[in-house]
């Protein structure tokens, strides 16, 4: 958004919009909440590109604060033109560095460290400019050495796509990616294993039915410290998906970082990219923002352990309508796309809340798809806990008197 824009949250339930910086280089922006408005808030933003040079929609869900974001599947290759953005939304500045790495390694460059993000301000790093000539596949580790910042990954591949890439989930030795569409034309794999050990990783899809290997995709090998890739190709074979990694040997689990490209193209040969990227289940609650009527707005779902139910809520929309709710049975380790439900008398965009009810632990993902100027646009941003409760540590009275 504009530095001087405002928005105001008048009621809890009820969403707001204001425009946000388009282009292929729009600034980070931080959003505070706070009172009977902090459980439970969600901040999305969404910007088009219609130019040649980063063609796209991309789209993200803003995250909290912290000192430590990883990220899989940047690039500095070809058309590429990719950044980090930095937020800083603290009273003290923050110093950051960024380390890269790629199918040799690390990557040393004095520029990536000790970047300085004041307070109250966002700036964006461009990946070439601290890396070391072009590298096809990446892994970005973003580390707050001093304060906290929010951080996002910008992705761009000229007339391709574009889309931001997630903080992916902690590095963990199973890692979940929902949000395959079932139109994949291209799925990109990008994984990353620290200096400790070697990976070997399973390759598995969740279906209708399950989790299955997808053929000739079994497996892959990620050397310590490196950064390893896979062409999946249309792996997803007209059915949706979530993709899931983990440890080839149940006595070899090394942690791992994975990020996803996916590709979608129309008739006219004309594509968006999106990227996917490790998540965790969405726990109690989870919520995202400026979802679209008119079936723009689909939820993927994926049960990773036993069977579940979930329940999907639509709030009403920015300018009215009627919240509506339907739930949701997942069979175990299947995955299920839906269009999202639309609050009855929409005006307006609205935001989805998923609840788990019963069940094993789901992971999902939602994909806001709109065709502009005959190019099949498209973001998908996963949903995480929404923060909507917190626990509150039990006080006692403590009789004792402290003594100097």
């Amino acid at each position: 958004m504009p530095s001087d824009a405002r928005l105001t949250l008048a009621k809890p339930g009820t969403p707001v919009t204001g425009p946000a910086a388009n282009g292929d280089t729009a600034p980070g922006t931080g959003a505070v909440a706070t009172g009977a408005l902090a459980p439970g808030f969600t901040v999305t933003q969404t910007t088009t590109v219609t130019e040649q040079r980063g063609l796209g929609l991309s789209g993200i869900t803003c995250t909290p604060a912290g000192t430590g974001f990883w990220f899989a599947g940047a690039s500095t290759a070809g058309d590429r033109t990719d950044y980090v953005s930095l937020v800083n939304t603290e009273n003290t500045a923050a110093v950051v560095d960024i380390k890269l790495y790629g199918d040799k390694g690390l990557i040393e460059n004095d520029a990536a460290n000790g970047i300085t993000v004041a307070p109250g301000s966002s700036q964006s790093v461009l990946l070439p400019t601290i890396s070391k000539g072009q590298v096809a596949d990446l892994a970005v580790h973003v580390v707050a050495r001093t304060g906290r910042v929010g951080a996002a990954l910008h992705a761009a591949d000229g007339s391709k796509g574009a889309d931001w890439i997630p903080a992916s989930a902690d590095p963990a030795p199973t890692q979940v990616l929902p949000g395959l569409p079932a139109d994949t034309a291209g799925a990109h794999l990008v994984v990353w294993a620290p200096p400790e050990d070697d990976a070997d990783l399973k390759i598995q899809l969740s279906g209708k039915n399950g989790w299955f290997t997808p053929a000739g995709n079994e497996s892959i090998h990620v050397k310590a410290g490196l950064v390893a890739a896979v062409d999946l190709g249309k792996v997803t074979r007209d059915e949706v998906a979530g993709l899931r990694l983990s440890p080839s040997d149940d006595k070899h689990a090394t942690p791992v970082v994975a990020g996803l490209r996916v590709d979608r193209a129309g008739q006219n040969g004309k594509s968006d990219a999106a990227w996917l990227t490790g998540t965790v289940p969405v726990g109690a609650r989870a919520t995202v923002a400026d979802n679209r009527g008119g079936g723009a707005s689909t939820l993927f779902l994926t049960s990773t352990g036993d069977a579940a139910t979930v329940k999907v809520t639509a709030s009403a929309g920015t300018g009215g309508g009627t919240p509506v709710s339907k739930d949701v049975q997942l069979p175990a380790g299947g995955t299920v796309a839906i269009p999202a439900p639309e609050p009855g008398g929409l005006n307006g965009s609205f935001a989805l809340t998923v609840e788990t009810v019963s069940g094993g632990p789901v992971a999902a993902a939602r994909m806001l798809a709109i065709t502009t100027k005959d190019v099949p646009m498209f973001t998908v941003q996963a949903l995480r806990d929404d923060r909507s409760s917190v626990k509150v540590p039990q006080a006692a009275q403590d009789p004792g008197v402290v003594l100097r």
